[in-house]
């Protein structure tokens, strides 16, 4: 038997396995109740008595290198078994290229770093708004057309209820609560009741601004509107200001920059007229500071906003708004180099 148990030994010291269902049948072999250990155990009763205490040792010494042998193979496939559960299977085999900023949020970004070098400030608000804040504290006309359906996403429980139109909502409640003066740029997403095509969407984003203080003035604003233009379109870049209107501001104007394709010469993107227009302003109408409990006949201020899908298209010549929304990778790879 001392032969057998040498034997055994040997066969369990250079054990090896290469899967999990190896080593169950090298267990049912030496370890099970009919394996080869559990065999030699019932034999040991017909071991001569002088013997019995020297067999018995190695009979021990055997069974223990066969369960210490299983169990560090054991554990060797444990350890595999679980670096295969951290792994996720479901990635693909190609790398994996890290994201990019999307374009609406590298010129957001741009937009509110050159008016935060004026001193401007972020401010924010709710994007489900009530008529007072997005229409009637702007001085809008109980029958003006952008309070039609058409234009205006209206919560059917409670007619009183939008979602807003613009960001100047976000104006109104920071003249509300806080005295002049006034810096703040407010950038936001915003909807409109609009059928989706290239040239529309039913949501965008846009950016305001807004400085209150005393003896503002339209000097004031075109100095900024010159200032901007140049930081985001290049130092060549001429403005021009067309006059317009809008409920909440008197004067209005609306903006034009230089074409930044033909340099103002005309081409097919400007039309041939050599300018593109931007954004709209002017100078905060009384009634609206009156509304919000500024006095008017101290404060004057002036009022911007532009929409961010306009200038981005402007800015790297993107002709379909609905790229900015369907999240194309493809697409987006192409900002890559714009961060």
């Amino acid at each position: 038997m001392i032969a057998k148990i040498e034997q055994l030994l040997q066969e369990i010291g250079t054990l090896t396995a290469t899967s999990a269902e190896e080593l169950e049948a090298l267990r049912i072999k030496y370890l099970s109740k009919k394996g080869a250990i559990n065999n030699l155990m019932a034999d040991f009763r017909n071991v001569p008595a002088d013997q019995k205490r020297e067999v018995g040792q190695k009979l021990n010494e055997l069974k223990t290198r066969a369960q210490d042998k299983i169990n560090a193979l054991k554990d060797q496939f444990s350890g595999q078994d679980n670096q295969a559960a951290e792994m996720d299977l479901t990635r693909t085999p190609y790398p994996v290229k890290p994201g990019t900023r999307h374009p609406l949020s590298i010129v957001t970004r741009e937009t509110i770093d050159i008016f935060s070098r004026l001193g401007f400030t972020i401010a924010e608000g709710p994007e489900i708004e009530d008529d007072w804040h997005v229409f009637s504290a702007l001085n809008f006309a109980e029958d003006h057309p952008a309070r039609d359906m058409q234009d205006t996403f209206f919560i059917e429980a409670n007619p009183d209820i939008v979602l807003r139109t613009h960001t100047s909502s976000v104006q109104v409640r920071t003249m509300e609560k806080t005295q002049p003066p006034i810096r703040i740029i407010c950038p936001g997403r915003v909807y409109r009741n609009e059928a989706i095509s290239y040239r529309a969407h039913c949501f965008f984003h846009q950016v305001e601004a807004l400085y209150i203080d005393k003896n503002v003035s339209f000097a004031d604003l075109k100095q900024v509107l010159l200032l901007f233009a140049k930081e985001m379109f290049g130092a060549e870049t001429k403005i021009r200001l067309r006059p317009s209107y809008f409920p909440f501001t008197e004067p209005s104007a609306e903006m034009d920059i230089s074409c930044n394709i033909c340099g103002g010469k005309g081409c097919p993107f400007c039309k041939h007229t050599g300018w593109v227009e931007i954004l709209g302003c002017g100078m905060v109408d009384p009634n609206v500071l009156e509304s919000s409990g500024i006095n008017s006949k101290v404060y004057t201020g002036y009022a911007l906003g532009m929409g961010i899908e306009r200038i981005t298209n402007l800015k790297y010549q993107v002709k379909d708004l609905r790229l900015f929304s369907e999240n194309d990778i493809r697409f987006l790879r192409e900002f890559e180099s714009a961060h």
